[in-house]
């Protein structure tokens, strides 16, 4: 038993390793492919050996993955790292405890089906409706810089690459079990020949449909768009420490004059939350509002989109919301804001509605505003906008995606449906240093342009500003960490991939298979019992 129990432990460090390389290097999404096969194989063994306790060996997998992957987090918040990676390692593993308790009623494959599709509903729940999400490790991101592979992603989204990965990982280990039990050289020579072309089917074609697709997609461009992005580079922790706001004006508008010539006309760029000195009933009055007007005056031919911490100040007794704060003899909303603004002086706002938990984000606020309120108020509480809108250039729509909106797949077609003809993303990424944690946030930017097919702007504080195009190709990128302007060109494009139309059907019908499995598991235990 000792034996066993020590190839369990071998085959979780093989599994959460396996799993991890995609989202540490470059071109590995292969590996998400065959990373599962080490935790179901360390589950029939499990099993065979009769090995009580298993979900010490799946948590542990879990946590694993995990930790090696989004370590990064406790660069801003330690204990909000412990809690990411236990909390969502935990919900793993409830998953799984899940697939093995079907086992008892469900045989042959039905319990692997099931497992796949409960994992893709949990993966839709976080994307749709959890307020304490994290959807980080969905197993589709995993090909996120893998790009070329996942061209169908404007078909089926991201989840779409869950499902490729399950059904692989699935296949290999149902044909790597028959090989080790014997049960291969039992099978029919038809039966063989039908599993090897099922294998090379479910693990070939998507690379060779995603090849053609990418071979023969042409950019559709109906006008383009000049873009200048400024990466001021400011530490945040040290931003109001080190340099005035009215300082760090001048450095942006410094660097986007050294980039516009002559008659310039286009779209400016700032980062997320950028500025902090708007009030939203008196916007025009702001002193980073007005300066930016001044500059706009002198280059009549640009707009400036640039991230703000927006307020709202109420002067009455009664709060306006559970999320407001005391302010005086008043209160106080605030908010994550993009703005859009041009030498007519307009200002047209978006706020951020995928708020991150805790820095931003108060969950569930009747039970945890006054718990917050007895901590003395730890938590954020931004207010999003309940519906998505667009920003405009001109008479042209575009979507803003606000930092961690962009790794919402479903969420980011809500602006093309709205007419979006190109997409921005504005962010501050700095919080977490030189990990791997910024390079897999602007990973996720190249999943949704190919989602939409729409180009994308990418502004951050301290990179990776970059341009994509729809195909998910980065056309050119700045350096991280250091102060930099990246001019480039966006296309139009007013065409709606079947994703956009048609939304995450992979979900939904996961959600659908997983409610009518977990139906008959409950009568057949209930029947058993």
């Amino acid at each position: 038993m000792k034996r066993e129990k020590t190839a369990l432990w071998l085959l979780v460090l093989l599994g959460a390793a396996l799993m991890s390389l995609p989202w540490l290097f470059p071109h590995c999404g292969g590996f998400a492919l065959v990373g599962l096969v080490p935790l179901l194989c360390a589950d029939h063994i499990a099993d065979v050996n009769g090995i009580r306790r298993f979900r010490i060996w799946h948590y542990s997998f879990f946590v694993l993955w995990n930790a090696i992957t989004t370590w990064w987090v406790a660069g801003a918040t330690v204990g909000g790292a412990i809690f990411a990676v236990l909390a969502n390692a935990l919900q793993m593993s409830l998953i799984f405890g899940l697939f093995r308790l079907s086992k008892r009623r469900f045989s042959g494959v039905l319990p692997y089906i099931f497992l796949a599709v409960a994992w893709i509903a949990w993966e839709r729940w976080y994307l749709q409706s959890a307020q304490i999400s994290w959807p980080w490790l969905v197993l589709g991101n995993a090909f996120a810089q893998s790009t070329r592979s996942i061209q169908w992603y404007e078909f089926t989204g991201s989840l779409g690459g869950s499902a490729w990965a399950w059904v692989v990982n699935i296949t290999v280990f149902l044909m790597l079990k028959a090989f080790m039990e014997g049960d291969w050289a039992h099978m029919t020579r038809k039966a063989r020949i039908a599993a090897d072309v099922w294998l090379l089917m479910v693990t070939g074609l998507p690379y060779a449909a995603s090849a053609h697709i990418f071979h023969y997609y042409e950019e559709v461009s109906e006008g383009q768009v000049q873009v200048i992005a400024g990466q001021p580079n400011f530490d945040p922790y040290q931003k109001f420490e080190s340099m005035s706001q009215a300082e760090q004006n001048s450095v942006l508008l410094s660097q986007f004059e050294s980039a516009m010539n002559p008659g310039w006309e286009g779209l400016l760029m700032a980062p997320e939350t950028f500025t902090g000195d708007v009030f939203l009933d008196r916007i025009q009055e702001g002193k980073s509002f007005s300066t930016f007007q001044g500059f706009l005056n002198k280059h009549p031919g640009a707009s400036l989109l640039f991230g703000a911490s927006t307020y709202k100040v109420y002067n009455q007794h009664s709060a306006p919301s559970i999320l407001a704060r005391r302010f005086g003899d008043g209160w106080i909303e605030n908010h994550n804001s993009a703005i859009v603004t041009d030498t007519s002086g307009r200002a047209e706002l978006f706020h951020k509605s995928k708020l991150v938990v805790g820095t931003e984000l108060t969950p569930y606020p009747k039970i945890f505003v006054p718990i917050d309120d007895k901590l003395g108020g730890v938590m954020g509480r931004c207010i999003g906008q309940e519906e998505i809108s667009c920003l405009h250039y001109g008479q042209i729509p575009f979507g803003c995606a606000v930092c961690y909106e962009s790794v919402y797949g479903e969420y980011c077609t809500g602006y093309v449906r709205k007419g979006a003809r190109f997409l921005t993303v504005i962010t501050n990424d700095a919080w977490w240093g030189d990990t791997p944690g910024y390079r897999q946030h602007f990973s996720y930017s190249r999943l949704r342009a190919i989602e939409t097919r729409r180009d994308i702007a990418r502004c951050a504080n301290t990179g990776i500003s970059a341009f994509i195009d729809q195909r998910g190709e980065v056309i050119s990128k700045g350096p991280w960490w250091e102060p930099a302007v990246l001019s480039g060109v966006v296309n139009l494009n007013s065409k709606q991939t079947f994703f956009v139309r048609y939304g995450d059907v992979v979900g939904r019908a996961s959600v659908l298979m997983f409610l009518l499995m977990l139906l008959a598991l409950l009568v057949r235990l209930l029947h058993k019992n």
